[in-house]
């Protein structure tokens, strides 16, 4: 195992998590989930996202909601943007950080953006000239790195050739996106040596789906190769409205949970995540994946917060 270190945690059920729930869930209710979430110490809260609302019905609220949250300092606060419009939205709406996707799947990038590779790269460009004016850091997910939906296994060095156009274009982060969530550890060691001489593993984040029950394993490996930045989900809510068949994300319970049992810091407060899962889980109406939620959570012990 690798030397004990802090691992930044990315919260993602607000955007990633909600977006393929077939319940609406009300402003009031995300920016509540949203306040419990900055209350449980991850670094950072993908908020929503600045799509159309014809592709996203769910986040067609993302000014309200961001209007709406109490930020607490040291938190990021991100969204999901697809254009130079929805830019605009989000930089109006106060956002600290913007992400724009791409993928390493030609199928796959129509499907989710209704655009090529090469058009979400035309699309990039003035996303990161205006972030950049506005003093905004772009972050540049790569979706299907290990396999995707419709054209099957993905060859590492097609993600290496998109995670250096995002480098080139300006792109200050990279976010390696394991979509369907069929990856095993032997898959992220590929992953990793495919990236060896662009990307060390610590400059990178890696956003893990639990479909087949694997996501902590390839976490525990990724962190091995030097990793120290993931994507998570509160109670594991999630999957990908344009993935058929694709899961929640990784836990962030679980992540946490995992990571101060192997002496690595989150600065996560389970108490406080569990209040936000517990929230959401009664507003969704169900039970929420998340293992160590279910073990630990499910059932406060204390008052939860408000």
């Amino acid at each position: 195992m690798a030397e004990a270190g802090h691992i930044r945690i990315t919260e993602v059920g607000p955007r990633d998590g909600l977006q393929n729930e077939s319940v609406v869930v009300g402003i009031a209710d995300k920016v509540a989930f949203i306040d419990h979430l900055s209350r449980s110490g991850v670094a950072e809260i993908e908020v929503s996202s600045f799509v159309s609302p014809e592709w996203v019905p769910q986040l067609a609220d993302a000014e309200a909601v961001f209007a709406g949250i109490a930020r607490t300092p040291g938190v990021v606060y991100s969204a999901l943007v697809p254009n130079e419009r929805g830019l605009d939205r989000a930089l109006a709406a106060g956002v600290d950080k913007v992400a724009h996707f791409t993928a390493a799947s030609e199928a796959f990038c129509q499907r989710n953006t209704n655009a090529s590779i090469d058009e979400t790269f035309e699309r990039l460009a003035p996303v990161v000239a205006g972030a950049r004016a506005a003093g905004v850091p772009v972050r540049g997910y790569i979706s299907c790195v290990v396999m995707c939906p419709y054209e099957g296994p993905i060859d590492p060095a097609t993600v290496r050739v998109v995670a250096a156009r995002l480098l080139d274009a300006g792109v200050q982060e990279i976010d390696l996106g394991e979509t369907i969530g069929v990856a095993v550890p032997a898959d992220i060691q590929r992953l990793y040596d495919g990236l060896a001489g662009l990307l060390d593993p610590v400059d990178t984040t890696l956003h893990l789906h639990d479909t087949r029950g694997t996501a902590l394993a390839c976490a525990a490996a990724a962190m091995d190769l030097g990793v120290r930045s993931f994507d998570a989900s509160c109670g594991g809510i999630g999957g990908c409205p344009f993935a058929p068949g694709a899961a929640g994300n990784l836990a962030t319970g679980d992540l946490a949970y995992f990571c101060d049992r192997m002496g690595h810091a989150t600065g996560v407060d389970l108490d406080a995540l569990f209040d936000a899962a517990r929230h959401i889980s009664a507003v969704l109406g169900r039970d929420l994946p998340g293992r160590v939620f279910r073990a630990d959570g499910k059932i406060p012990t204390t008052p939860a917060r408000r």
